[in-house]
C-alpha cells in the first residue's frame, strides 16, 4: 500500500467526499424487522451507488495524477540541459502504469494493488526532485504540475478509506438482504461482495 500514510489523518479530516451513512447502512444491514422488497432494493441501489462514486472519484484522481506526470515530463524535455535519454526511459514508465493499474475484480489481488503503487511510486520519486531540485521548480507551469502531483499522490490514502467505507457498508447489507436481492433477479442476481483495500482485516 502507499507510504503515505502519515497523510491519512489530515487526508481524512479534508477530502470532501461523499461517504455513506454509516448509522442508516449499519442500521438497515443489522435490523431485524421486515422490509418490502421495494425498500430492501431501494436501499441497496443507494449502497451501490455511493461505492461507485467513491471509486469512480479514486480512478479520476489517479488519471489526473498520470495525465499531469505525462505533460510535467514533456515540459521538462523543453529545457536545454534536460537529460533526454533518462526523460524518455521516464515516460516509458509513465506511459506503462495504466496497464499495471488494479481495477474493481483485480484489487482482491493486494499484490497487484502493491505493484501498482511501487511502479508509480519509482517514477515520482525520480521525476519530482528532477522537476524541482530542492523544492526549486524552474518555472510556474513545473511548479503547478508537481504541486499538484504530490497532493493527488498525498490524497491517495484518504480516496482509498472512504472507498473501503462505502464498500463495506454495501457488503454488509448484501450479507443480510443477499437472498431478497437474489430473488429479485435480472442485475440483482448473483452478486458479490465488494473487495476491499483493507485485504488483511
Amino acid at each position: 500500500m502507499k507510504s503515505l500514510l502519515f497523510a491519512s489523518l489530515l487526508v481524512l479530516a479534508v477530502l470532501p467526499m461523499c461517504k455513506p451513512d454509516a448509522s442508516k447502512s449499519t442500521a438497515t444491514a443489522t435490523t431485524d424487522s421486515p422490509a418490502s422488497p421495494a425498500a430492501v432494493r431501494a436501499q441497496f441501489d443507494i449502497l451501490r451507488d455511493s461505492a461507485d462514486v467513491n471509486w469512480q472519484r479514486m480512478m479520476t484522481s489517479d488519471d489526473k495524477k498520470n495525465a499531469d506526470l505525462r505533460e510535467l515530463l514533456q515540459d521538462l524535455s523543453k529545457y536545454p540541459n534536460a537529460n533526454q535519454a533518462q526523460l524518455e526511459g521516464l515516460r516509458t514508465a509513465r506511459a506503462r502504469l495504466a496497464k499495471q493499474r488494479y481495477d474493481r475484480a483485480s484489487m482482491a489481488s493486494s499484490a497487484l494493488i502493491d505493484r501498482y503503487d511501487a511502479a508509480q511510486d519509482s517514477v515520482l520519486k525520480i521525476v519530482v526532485p528532477l522537476a524541482a531540485p530542492e523544492g526549486n521548480a524552474p518555472s510556474e507551469r513545473v511548479r503547478d504540475y508537481v504541486e499538484a502531483i504530490q497532493l493527488a499522490d498525498a490524497n491517495v490514502v484518504g480516496y482509498r478509506a472512504h472507498y473501503d467505507a462505502a464498500a463495506k457498508a454495501y457488503n454488509n447489507y448484501l450479507k443480510v438482504h443477499g437472498e431478497e436481492l437474489t430473488k429479485m433477479g435480472g442485475k440483482y442476481a448473483g452478486l458479490q461482495p465488494l473487495p476491499l483495500f483493507e485485504l488483511g482485516q
